[in-house]
């Protein structure tokens, strides 16, 4: 049997990198998958790949998060396991950092994230199952140059997967983080080659991660496997922070 037969998954950012690995993972092991994101073209693309179902959800609007949780309880009648995945950079440094740039990265990766988690957590309550899986970041245990909003909000991730693993835990909803380290995304690819070999060079394993390699983690926590394992950072970075 396979390890997610049956269950029904919202992965947030599911149009591309880890988000589109993980979405093809899930349908891999049986999950019936629900791609929230803001690229219509990618997602539905992707869906049809795959046989998942897309729509264009913006996380960081409550509205949105309601009516689409809303419409994939209506659709599968329950859902099972959720996926915060969505996330932005729009990096500067301290001095430079506007106002704007502040506010969006918060309202996507911190907000977003409650928003998905406070909506969907209550399905799950109701079936007394599921899993929460939040995508924190190395960057978020060891700060980076130039990334104060995405930083705050990756350490804020780690903070807020602890505290809803105690309120969740007790009632057959475990909450766990995963911190990526460098991995071979579109995003990542675009960056100049001295700077991705400069990322290899502080990695034991002397390479970028694979997207696939996170989506097996989240599958991992999103299964019965991981049973036990609640409140927990789980860093897949080919042991750069070691």
């Amino acid at each position: 049997m396979k390890r997610l037969e049956n269950r029904v998954a919202i992965i947030t950012g599911g149009a591309a990198g880890i988000g589109a690995a993980t979405a093809i993972k899930f349908v891999q092991e049986g999950a019936k998958v629900v791609i929230w994101d803001l690229d219509e073209t990618k997602g539905n693309a992707l869906a049809a790949k795959i046989d998942a179902t897309f729509a264009k959800v913006n996380t960081a609007d409550y509205a949105q998060v309601e009516a689409g949780a809303k419409a994939v309880h209506d659709q599968f009648g329950r859902i099972d396991i959720l996926i915060n995945n969505a996330g932005i950079t729009r990096d500067s440094t301290l001095k430079k950092m506007t106002i704007e740039q502040w506010q969006q990265v918060i309202d996507v990766n911190l907000t977003g994230v409650f928003y998905c988690s406070k909506i969907v957590s209550e399905y799950m309550l109701t079936n007394g199952w599921g899993r929460i899986v939040n995508a924190s970041s190395v960057v978020g245990l060891y700060g980076n140059f130039g990334q104060t909003n995405y930083v705050a909000t990756k350490s804020a991730l780690i903070g807020m997967t602890k505290t809803m693993a105690r309120e969740l835990g007790r009632k057959g909803v475990t909450v766990n983080a995963v911190a990526p380290g460098f991995i071979a995304t579109e995003m990542v690819a675009a960056m100049p080659e001295n700077v991705i070999e400069g990322m290899k060079a502080k990695i034991p394993l002397a390479r970028l991660g694979d997207p696939m390699e996170i989506a097996n983690v989240y599958a991992f926590l999103s299964s019965d496997d991981a049973s036990y394992i609640n409140g927990h950072t789980l860093s897949v970075d080919g042991g750069m922070t070691v």
